[in-house]
């Protein structure tokens, strides 16, 4: 059983640059394969990145390559989204997940989800 709570959402300008965090609870959280998704109003919660249980390996979505970056700190029990030049099309609650196992992009095949944190990018 893992449990998941996101932090560091708020308002920012356009081209500025956010850190979110999601914060584990579990004695097994290196076994988790973890993800950042995001939800826009009226749209459906979408991949944006995810990092393998070791830290080695990490997808990222089209949209997000080259902006953001996933990191985990397993001793930390946490994950990472660094996110730069944000738009306002990055306007999106943002959900951290666990999946027991490999990375997945899918995430009908995350099992664990955080309450989500809001980002907000003015033009």
């Amino acid at each position: 059983q893992v449990q998941l709570v996101e932090s560091g959402g708020g308002l920012v300008q356009a081209g500025e640059s956010l850190r979110l965090s999601c914060a584990a609870s579990g004695r097994t959280f290196s076994r988790y394969a973890m993800g950042w998704f995001r939800q826009a109003p009226g749209k459906e919660r979408e991949f944006v990145a995810a990092i393998s249980r070791s830290g080695g390996t990490t997808e990222y979505a089209d949209s997000a390559k080259g902006r953001v970056t996933i990191s985990r700190d397993n001793a930390k029990k946490a994950i990472y989204l660094q996110m730069r030049s944000l738009k306002p099309e990055d306007t999106a609650v943002y959900y951290c997940a666990a999946r027991y196992d490999s990375l997945s992009y899918y995430l009908t095949e995350y099992a664990y989800w955080g309450q989500g944190t809001q980002v907000t990018v003015s033009s």
